[in-house]
C-alpha cells in the first residue's frame, strides 16, 4: 500500500516541485490536550498545475531527488481566488 497524505501547497518556487504541508494532531499526554503538528512534504508536480493555497493529495514513489519521493496526484480543492473588478488583479 502506498502512502498517501492531504494537505496544502505552501510553496511554488521551484520547477515542477511544489511544498506541501500535511497536519496531524497528536495528543499530548502530560497535559491531556490534542495538539495540531504538521510536516513540510516536497512533491513533484510535472505539469506544474498547483497553485499556492490548494488542496492536494501527494502518493509516495521512487525517489526523484535527495528531497522528493513524493508526487502531486490529484488536486483535492482548488485554492479560493477573487478577482479586483476595478484592477483586475487576482488575489488569494
Amino acid at each position: 500500500m502506498r502512502h498517501n497524505f492531504i494537505g496544502m501547497v505552501v510553496s511554488t518556487a521551484m520547477n515542477k516541485t511544489v511544498k506541501v504541508r500535511v497536519p496531524k494532531r497528536v495528543m499530548n499526554n502530560y497535559v491531556q490536550k490534542e495538539l495540531l503538528v504538521h510536516k513540510n512534504y516536497m512533491a513533484h508536480d510535472e505539469f506544474e498545475h498547483c497553485k499556492l493555497g490548494d488542496i492536494v493529495r501527494i502518493e509516495h514513489c521512487r525517489k526523484l531527488s535527495r528531497h522528493k519521493s513524493f508526487a502531486v496526484a490529484e488536486v483535492v480543492k482548488p485554492a479560493r481566488t477573487w478577482t479586483d473588478p476595478e484592477t483586475g488583479e487576482v488575489h488569494l
